[in-house]
């Protein structure tokens, strides 16, 4: 421990002798009118901070390790302007490009011990590789964890729940973390097995526990660090930074994560702020020492007005070159882009990489043989939510589809009745046309969604934070392969490992008699089918437009 410390320390002052502050102006920013998201250059921060105890804060990093290097140096750039600076993350830093996910975790790790941090929450990702994966990477960590509301098997924190820190000026700071309860369902339910994720009758008070201990503690400030996000789809359950906030008493500010929103504060006014995603911005939260209070809160713009520390932008740069070696290779030529945008996209509406992606894993299987189905009952199912980009007309390599689908999940096999896919379609669309994780992208199958009708809330699935439908209001199946559709026929879903085992909208698939996993990882089928079926070229003919297997109404 002691090497650790004067390593850390040694590391700092490298740091802080290597950077030159270099300040450029650049205009604020505008995004959606509906959050309010004051958006500053590095010209416009005081030059002189003494005085103050600076949060800098980021969340969803999601792999873009570039920015790390800025990070750092804002941290120690507002130290030489006489701040104190405590540097936060609000989750998902495992998972989003090759440069963190080749290693499950581990190089973002890396990346914020030599950036700073000093405290962060778990975001859903970070539960991609399982937990016990999660539990190695945070033993190597230099930085705190708080989580209150994820528990083992013996209903304690798997990390201590709150973390007490006193600034030098005195300020006694209160931190406690909170993890989306949608986490249970958005990670391989295989990999959490034990784990408990609390739900909203839950939820509240677990935060309001936390707050009354840093309270009756002496806390000046209380900060929420969460991964709850403000997104519609988890409006009806209270899931959000801002339902925890109007049910709960004493919080200062939320740093939050999950929904990549950019906002200084709610709707409602309530003091939530969040940076977006993969480094647009910084946010700053200003204490005075004096009255021990929040007097501002802001967010930086990341541009090359912030210089970068060179130690931590070296480290990042190794990373990234030793990735970039085996996964920079172009494997095929596509003529047109690829959609994998979010919204509209693969979380709304059928697209073209949906198609491709799907098509690949259902001839991926198919090729294999020795399914206990015809050719004509077998249909293929991935996750809206599973698709993380789009891809470029021109060269695709590795790197672009891993990008893509980073999860490495594995294609499955499970056998449903036509009424049971009936029921995912259903429940994997309630939401549409608003954006839901779990929209199906698909193969083989033609559907048709009335989004005039209202879905009918049945029970919540177990251990889920989705519902049954109580009746089937909205999905019609056209048909299967050209062919009628059977509510009591035998299907094979071609899917990923995460839907078989009922992840997502998907507890039909978990739910399955009778399931195999193929072990075929999905990137490493589509790159087969691309070079093989397709001959290394992806064209306009065959992916210049949606096949139709999807109808919105």
């Amino acid at each position: 421990m002691e090497r650790k410390n004067v390593f850390k320390r040694v590391l700092t002052l490298l740091m802080a002798v290597a950077m030159v502050l270099s300040i450029g102006f650049t205009p604020n920013y505008a995004y959606a009118a509906e959050y309010k998201a004051d958006v500053k250059s590095i010209a416009n921060v005081p030059k002189d901070l003494s005085g103050k105890t600076i949060i800098l804060h980021t969340n969803d990093v999601h792999g873009a390790l570039e920015g790390y290097a800025q990070a750092a140096a804002l941290k120690y750039e507002f130290k030489a302007r006489g701040a104190e600076v405590i540097l936060a993350d609000a989750g998902d830093y495992s998972q989003g490009t090759p440069y963190v996910s080749t290693t499950k975790g581990g190089d973002a790790i890396s990346m914020m011990n030599y950036a700073g941090y000093d405290i962060a929450t778990l975001g859903n990702h970070e539960f991609d590789f399982g937990y016990e994966q999660l539990k190695k990477n945070l033993s190597r960590a230099w930085f705190k964890t708080v989580c209150a509301d994820v528990l083992d098997k013996d209903g304690n924190p798997i990390v201590d729940p709150t973390y007490e820190y006193t600034s030098a000026s005195g300020v006694k700071i209160g931190f406690f973390g909170m993890e989306t309860p949608e986490t249970q369902t958005k990670v391989n339910p295989a990999l959490i097995k034990g784990i408990k994720f609390l739900s909203k009758t839950e939820l509240y008070p677990c935060a309001q526990q936390q707050i009354n201990k840093l309270k009756a503690d002496g806390c000046d400030v209380i900060v929420c660090i969460a991964h709850l996000g403000v997104d519609d789809e988890s409006a009806p359950d209270g899931h959000r930074s801002v339902d925890l906030y109007a049910n709960t008493t004493g919080i200062d500010i939320i740093l939050d994560g999950h929904s990549h929103t950019v906002m200084t504060e709610g709707l409602n006014g309530e003091p939530v702020q969040s940076t977006g995603t993969k480094f647009e911005n910084i946010g700053m939260v200003v204490i005075d020492n004096a009255t021990k209070k929040i007097e501002s809160n802001y967010l930086i713009k990341v541009d090359d007005g912030i210089v970068k520390a060179p130690i931590v932008e070296a480290i990042a740069k190794n990373i990234t070159d030793r990735v970039d070696a085996e996964y920079d290779v172009v494997f095929a030529q596509s003529d047109i882009e690829l959609n994998g945008k979010k919204d509209p996209g693969v979380r709304t509406e059928e697209t073209n990489l949906g198609d491709l992606i799907t098509d690949a894993l259902k001839w991926s299987v198919l090729k294999e043989g020795g399914l206990k189905v015809n050719e004509d009952h077998v249909i293929a199912v991935t996750n809206g939510g599973g698709i993380r980009a789009s891809i470029k007309a021109g060269g695709v390599t590795k790197k672009d589809l891993n990008t893509v689908l980073p999860f490495g999940n594995t294609i499955s096999v499970v056998y449903i009745s036509g009424a049971d896919l009936l029921e995912a379609l259903e429940a994997s669309t309630f939401s549409t046309p608003a954006a839901i994780g779990g929209f199906p992208q698909v193969s083989g199958i033609k559907f048709t969604v009335d989004t005039t009708k209202p879905f009918a809330k049945g029970e919540a699935y177990p251990e889920s934070t989705y519902y049954k439908p109580a009746a089937i209001n909205r999905v019609t199946i056209d048909s299967v392969n050209g062919k009628p559709f059977s509510l009591t026929d035998k299907y094979a879903v071609v899917t990923n490992n995460f839907c078989a085992a009922g992840g997502d909208t998907y507890f039909v698939f978990g739910n399955a008699s009778e399931n195999f996993d193929t072990g075929i990882v999905m990137d490493e089928a589509v790159m087969d089918y691309v070079q093989t079926k397709l001959g290394g070229k992806i064209t306009a003919k065959d992916y210049g437009t949606v096949d139709g297997s999807i109808i919105i109404k």
